[in-house]
């Protein structure tokens, strides 16, 4: 006949036990609420990646784009004095045009259409009322978190600002700013034929020169839209380029106006950043 502290002893054990199991039924519980959540979240982003690529897709589709020789209606905008500078030869290039009908009766919102050479960026830039709206929906405004590429909503799409701000995701397939990393590599920038913006609006065709391209925190300096000073704007314009990781022919100055094209280089809040001038004008 077993005692009372053997008795104890096993109804102890027992406990011990049955907390044991508990624990591991918790665990099991919570690892698989992780994997189910997991698989549900590569779920939505592969079909989040399809949805945007047949959206890009059907708009390239549908939209014609050409490009457009000069005509007396061409400017080029602030020479350079320095004929060695490739500006010079940048200007020979052709304009973009794009036939906005099709792109503004699908989504009022299209304030334009850019294309970065030697990246896969080429689509339409749509502007709402904030910074918010396009970062989870796509062309057709359906709800997407690959998001769109737009133009910051303090920016006038018209008389562009000291600094006209371009974002876009940065998606591991490459689509909207996923290829803007490549501005970053040796074959991309050591090609000087990529290193220019073209961008078409509804009321005139743009060329813009890049002198800077880097990698920083996340901070508010580089999207600042204008400036109260030509003194301020001198700083920013040399702030910018100076920070450059890549060393291009291309000088600003503060009759210069910028084109900033930003995003997400990781999951820190570290941002990918190009900037243009413009060079090369046509009113349409």
């Amino acid at each position: 006949m077993e005692s009372r502290t053997e008795y104890q002893q096993k109804k102890r054990k027992k406990k011990k036990l049955r907390f044991r199991k508990w624990v591991i039924v918790v665990f099991l519980l919570f690892f698989l609420s992780i994997f189910i959540f997991s698989a549900y979240k590569l779920y939505s982003w592969h079909n989040d990646n399809k949805e945007i690529e047949t959206i890009a897709d059907d708009v390239v589709k549908d939209t014609k784009v050409k490009e457009k020789e000069d005509t007396e209606n061409t400017e080029n905008i602030n020479p350079p004095d320095n004929r060695d500078n490739d500006y010079w030869n940048y200007i020979k290039m052709s304009l973009l045009e794009v036939d906005f009908n099709e792109l503004l009766a699908k989504n009022p919102d299209t304030v334009g259409w850019i294309q970065v050479k030697g990246t896969n960026i080429n689509y339409p830039i749509v502007q709402t009322t904030d910074n918010s709206y396009y970062l989870n929906h796509a062309f057709d405004k359906t709800s997407n978190d690959a998001g769109w590429v737009f133009m910051d909503y303090r920016n006038d799409a018209v008389n562009f600002n000291q600094n006209t701000i371009i974002y876009a995701h940065s998606r591991l397939t490459g689509s909207m700013f996923g290829s803007l990393k490549n501005i970053l590599n040796s074959s991309w920038y050591t090609n000087k034929n990529n290193h220019i913006i073209r961008l078409s609006t509804p009321i005139e065709n743009t060329m813009w020169q890049v002198f800077s391209v880097y990698t920083i925190p996340k901070e508010s300096y580089y999207i600042t839209p204008s400036f109260n000073s030509n003194e301020a704007y001198l700083e920013f314009l040399n702030t910018i380029k100076s920070r450059s990781e890549v060393d291009f022919s291309g000088t600003v100055n503060t009759n210069d106006k910028v084109l900033t094209l930003s995003t997400c280089q990781d999951n820190f809040g570290n941002r990918i950043v190009m900037h243009a001038k413009l060079i090369k004008r046509e009113t349409r």
